[in-house]
């Protein structure tokens, strides 16, 4: 039936797109940000700034005179690989002559190491010649190079330049930190406007040439972004979406908004531990909304409080199955990575998987009683949008060739995304497509097979999230690059070290803390990237050899995943902002309560599953 028009007007509510700049608050992370530029330089500020921007020139200098008694200038190519690996190796603390002889081809490509087979087969053919004890010496005084005797004061006039421009993007970096946050904590000017603030602010400071910003803004993340939204729309233009929830809740006796919010949490919860968060959050976005305007108050109108339960739960179902498996995220496969690079150890997929899980299946009924206490929505009983829901659904017939193709796609792409790293590692494929390009395949090939048309993107993809996530990745990539994300760590781990969580159990609350503070400002593959060195250097050296290596690693991938509190802290975040219903301060409502739990939930792990289990034959603490 046509909706009254009293109906549609109550319907109507302000989102976060339909605000206008707020100057009284704006002025404030505007005023801030030009404060902090224009602050003296403090001396950790200068040091790490120095460190970034000469360390890998003052390490490779080193390297050149006392393997090769020569300038870096002089070095034949094989020489020149030999310390440019070496250097890499020595920033992942890497330093055991093993991971050297490990590398290859697809690993210099990764870390864009200009090389020839001859070359590289030389510069192994050199390193196996020295003694385990000696190249470990010579990684370690390289190490010390950098980062205890570069001093800023020492430098001669070429490399003073360099390392002000260093220290320049680092307080750049700071700066628009505070700025950024400001503005996405109190929503004074709308969000997507944040995300080309940002670019503004890399370019006008001048740490980004104006060609190299509009690269910035892309990634294989912000790709996914696009190709999950598009996914939601022709699940919802077709339907599919009506018969998911109809399959899920139809033998619900009461379809209680509790009864329907745990068991999204149930089936979304562990599912995300093998299945991209993104996916199963565009997927579920629009079940939510449809359960809440099929649902009215008394009065007719609609319970927005309902629509950010609802919404906010499949945000959080998304997230909290991270841990489970290492495919739960990029940020547990980068800790896998970075453990057997610095010391040596392995973790299986079944190993992960035994000691994530227990934290989802722990996680699920204390997020769904967070979310309850969190939020308050009048409408209780969801009947009237199930039993709307069934007759939308009876009245549709069998499943038709749309709905079907849809769902075809779909499981397609999911398994492209599951198999198309150990696809291109074996050889199968020539290209590595990354999960973004598959995103956007699935989404081109909704409009070849028919499907949709582009007017259904254009109204119902919402772009503004897709420039909001694209912002964040920029945002992220300086933080990182200019050695923002390192001093926030080291700073952070100097003064837990001062109340006493510099040892076992302490180290691993402080490794949870560090971590789950950083994953709110930048996705979490690149926090745990920024944060892990940090966190297992921590462990080598209080607990070298232990179980708290391996602890430490799952710890910091765990903990990247409780980016809880902020839309830019996960893709699935900013996915369900798209719905409209949402404003920043719902995020911390649930969020701030939810990261507190995590963070106990995973001590509480450490303490009494993982620590009296052990980790194979390394010792315990």
């Amino acid at each position: 039936k046509p909706m009254p028009k009293q109906q549609k007007k109550a319907d109507k509510h302000e989102t976060g797109y339909d605000k206008y700049i707020n100057w009284k608050i704006f002025i404030i992370p505007v005023a801030l940000f030009f404060a902090i530029l224009l602050m003296p330089t403090g001396k950790a500020i200068r040091d790490v700034g120095t460190e970034y921007s000469m360390g890998p020139k003052t390490v490779i200098r080193f390297l050149s005179k006392e393997l090769f008694d020569a300038k870096t200038s002089d070095l034949q190519q094989w020489q020149l690989l030999t310390v440019q690996v070496m250097e890499k190796n020595m920033r992942t603390a890497a330093l055991d002559k093993d991971r050297f002889m490990g590398r290859d081809d697809k690993w210099l490509k990764k870390n864009k190491v200009a090389f020839d087979k001859k070359n590289l087969e030389r510069a192994k053919e050199f390193v196996g010649g020295l003694g385990d004890k000696e190249y470990r010496s010579l990684m370690e005084r390289a190490a010390d190079e950098r980062m205890i005797k570069l001093d800023y004061s020492d430098l001669k006039e070429d490399d003073v330049k360099a390392a002000d421009d260093g220290i320049w993007k680092l307080k750049v970096a700071l700066a628009m930190l505070v700025f950024t946050v400001g503005c996405f904590l109190t929503a004074c000017i709308p969000l997507p406007a944040v995300a080309f603030c940002i670019g503004l602010i890399v370019v006008l400071t001048g740490i980004v040439s104006r060609e190299e910003v509009a690269a910035l803004y892309w990634s294989d993340s912000v790709w996914f972004i696009m190709g999950s939204l598009m996914f939601a729309t022709a699940f919802v233009k077709t339907g599919v979406d009506k018969r998911i929830t109809m399959l899920l809740f139809k033998r619900l006796a009461v379809p209680s908004v509790g009864a329907i919010t745990f068991i999204i949490l149930l089936v979304v919860g562990p599912a995300s531990s093998f299945i991209s968060d993104h996916a199963l959050a565009a997927i579920f976005l629009p079940v939510a909304i449809m359960l809440f305007q099929g649902s009215r108050k008394p009065d007719g109108t609609p319970d927005l409080e309902l629509a950010k339960m609802l919404i906010l739960t499949v945000a959080c179902a998304a997230n909290i199955g991270g841990p489970g498996s290492p495919s739960g995220g990029a940020r547990n496969v980068i800790m896998i990575t970075y453990l057997k690079d610095m010391f040596g150890v392995d973790i299986s997929y079944i190993q992960w998987l035994t000691y994530g899980m227990p934290f989802v299946i722990i996680m699920i009924p204390l997020t769904w009683l967070c979310i309850k206490f969190a939020f308050k929505p009048t409408v209780k009983d969801l009947t009237p949008s199930m039993e709307l829901l069934k007759s939308e659904t009876d009245s549709m017939g069998r499943w038709n060739y749309t709905q079907i193709v849809t769902v075809v796609v779909f499981l397609l792409t999911l398994w492209f995304w599951m198999t198309e790293q150990t696809f291109f590692d074996k050889g199968w494929y020539p290209v590595r497509l990354g999960v973004g390009v598959i995103a956007i395949a699935a989404g081109i090939a909704y409009v070849l097979t028919g499907v949709v048309n582009w007017r259904d993107y254009h109204e119902k993809v919402d772009w503004g999230v897709v420039w909001l996530y694209a912002g964040a990745i920029l945002f992220g990539k300086i933080l990182d690059e200019s050695g923002g994300a390192y001093l926030i760590a080291r700073t952070m781990v100097a003064g837990l070290a001062h109340v006493g969580l510099d040892q076992g159990l302490g180290l691993i609350a402080s490794c949870g803390i560090l971590t789950g503070g950083i994953t709110q400002l930048m996705a979490d593959g690149p926090a745990a990237a920024a944060v892990g060195p940090v966190t297992l250097n921590m462990a080598g050296m209080v607990h070298p050899g232990t179980v708290m290596l391996p602890f430490m690693a799952m710890a910091t991938g765990i903990s990247a995943s409780f980016a809880y509190c902020l839309i830019i802290g996960t893709p699935p975040n900013a996915i369900v902002y798209a719905s409209g219903y949402l404003e920043p301060k719902d995020f911390l409502r649930a969020g701030i309560p939810l990261w507190i739990i995590a963070q106990i939930v995973m001590l509480l792990l450490v303490a009494f599953y993982w620590l009296p289990r052990g980790f194979g034959n390394l010792p315990g603490l």
